[in-house]
């Protein structure tokens, strides 16, 4: 045996497979363990998720997406991305260790048990800009971005997931694929065949999850890219060539239709002024308008009050944990159950929007605790 191969079988040894957790068409995770000495010590370990990738299934060896995966979760290191802990090789497998999260946003969305308010979706929102906002400084395009690899740990930080479908984009005039995103979360120009992007796809698919959040169902859910197209054009109105100059030469342009603009404000009934200038912002159809993740970071909607919530007291999936403790419930202020993001089974359910020390400038504060603004090196 070899050094590498003894290295590999170390790494091995390190990590036991306890249960699957899920199962795709070329990989299986499973939740598991961090081994010490032997397996009965393994109960005592850090509990990993073992992504196994099927190598044997390509016929030209190991994955693209498996080696895109590697790579850059080896390169970001940030408490709003996934850590990758470990690989190693077994038969003709590629395991990824990776640390274990308990939900994701998607579930978190779909349990209609859990009540979450404008403060709830502060957060969630600020940790995923500030984790985007590492990938874009780092030159990695996520391309995949959605509520399900979103993923929530048992302290209520997200991270963001799954970077099968990254690249980097250092070279602007680089041509890359446009079959890209899952449909709902996908940007017109990548519709239309758009050859040569930006970071702006992946702020289109942060406006969407936005929307989603105060929704509480997909905001652009198209059946078909046709149907996706149509369904955006419906929902934000029919681009000219003023507002997204040059669309209608892009390589799968076709007609779809003449839609007015409706106002944000017709289904986004309660939010705020400063949320609805964040999300128009990231929806706007030209990409080099599209706020970035830096900008976003800096928008007046992180320091305006409600506060962001502090990711330990955010709303936990039934199954991960209880939901929010009653003691939390107050009576200082009603939900509105039209709300964004806020349905309630209960309509008198009430809860303070704010945190116990509250007031105008140590709301300030406590966003800037929560770094939502600042960007220190290395973060």
């Amino acid at each position: 045996m070899d050094a590498v191969e003894k290295a590999n079988a170390e790494r091995q040894r390190r990590w036991v497979k306890d249960r699957k957790v899920g199962e795709g068409t070329y990989a299986v995770v499973y939740q598991g363990m961090q081994t010490f000495a032997n397996r009965r010590e393994a109960s005592t370990g850090r509990k990993v998720a073992i992504k196994k990738i099927k190598v044997g299934q390509f016929k030209d060896g190991l994955d693209m997406s498996a080696i895109r995966e590697v790579k850059y979760l080896r390169e970001l290191k940030h408490q709003n991305v996934i850590e990758l802990l470990d690989v190693f090789s077994s038969k003709t497998n590629l395991n990824l260790v990776l640390e274990f999260l308990d939900s994701d946003l998607e579930m978190i969305i779909k349990d209609r048990s859990l009540v979450f308010l404008p403060a709830d979706i502060k957060s969630w929102m600020a940790m995923t800009f500030r984790g985007l906002e590492f990938c874009h400084r780092n030159f990695i395009l996520h391309r995949d971005l959605k509520p399900n690899n979103l993923l929530i740990a048992s302290n209520g930080e997200l991270k963001i997931a799954d970077f099968g479908l990254a690249r980097d984009f250092a070279d602007p005039g680089h041509k890359m694929t446009c079959q890209v995103i899952t449909r709902w979360y996908r940007p017109p120009e990548l519709l239309f065949g758009s050859r040569y992007y930006s970071s702006a796809v992946d702020i289109w698919s942060v406006g969407c999850i936005f929307a989603e959040l105060m929704l509480r169902i997909p905001y652009l859910p198209g059946e078909s890219d046709m149907d996706q197209l149509k369904t955006i054009f419906r929902a934000l109105g029919t681009p000219t060539e003023e507002e997204w100059p040059g669309h209608t030469k892009l390589p799968d342009y076709v007609p779809v239709g003449q839609f007015p603009k409706p106002p944000l404000r017709d289904l986004f009934t309660a939010a705020s002024a400063d949320t609805l200038n964040l999300l128009s912002k990231c929806l706007i159809y030209e990409p080099r308008k599209r706020i970035t993740a830096r900008e976003a970071l800096h928008h007046p909607y992180f320091f305006a009050l409600p506060n962001p919530t502090f990711p330990s007291k955010l709303p936990k999936c039934s199954t991960q944990l209880a939901a929010r403790p009653l003691d939390e419930v107050d009576g200082n202020v009603e939900l509105n159950t039209t709300g964004p993001g806020v349905k309630a089974r209960n309509a008198t359910l009430k809860r303070k929007l704010t945190s116990p020390d509250s007031g105008e400038s140590k709301g300030r504060s406590i966003a800037r605790r929560l770094d939502f603004s600042r960007h220190t090196p290395g973060s």
